[in-house]
């Protein structure tokens, strides 16, 4: 489900780990721009109004889940991310050079949040974990 991913900005390489609730991703918007740093969901407690958690179901997604928050699609600009399994063992994966991470933006200002898109995973992974971060090339 992608508990973990590794980023970089211009000068150093973070793992970043949703529990910590100052986990943030960088994001680039469709249109290619930079948006920043967004934190990443909403943790059990914290104020806003999006959903509490990190991630977003396709199929939710399609089944328009989502509207009411009214998401707008991002990418996540990371270099690898990480799941782990049933025994608690972490499995790091690379995201090749020209992809990113599916995501969904919500919000504004300073309760923007995101959301890492999942499916089912391939079928080689899915001993790993049931859901599985959705990865995409980047638009030109």
């Amino acid at each position: 489900m992608c508990g973990g991913v590794e980023a970089r900005d211009a000068e150093k390489s973070y793992k970043v780990y949703f529990p910590s609730p100052k986990a943030a991703i960088p994001v680039l918007g469709q249109g290619g721009e930079d948006l920043g740093w967004v934190r990443w969901g909403r943790r059990k407690g914290e104020p806003g109004a999006s959903p509490e958690g990190g991630w977003a179901k396709l199929e939710t997604i399609e089944r328009g889940g989502w509207e009411r928050y009214k998401p707008q699609r991002v990418f996540g600009m990371v270099q690898g991310y990480m799941e782990k399994d049933a025994a608690r063992t972490s499995h790091w994966f690379d995201v090749e050079p020209g992809h990113a991470l599916q995501c969904l933006l919500v919000g504004e200002g300073d309760d923007r949040r995101l959301y890492v898109v999942t499916s089912s995973p391939p079928s080689e992974y899915s001993w790993i974990h049931d859901r599985w971060p959705l990865v995409s090339p980047l638009p030109h």
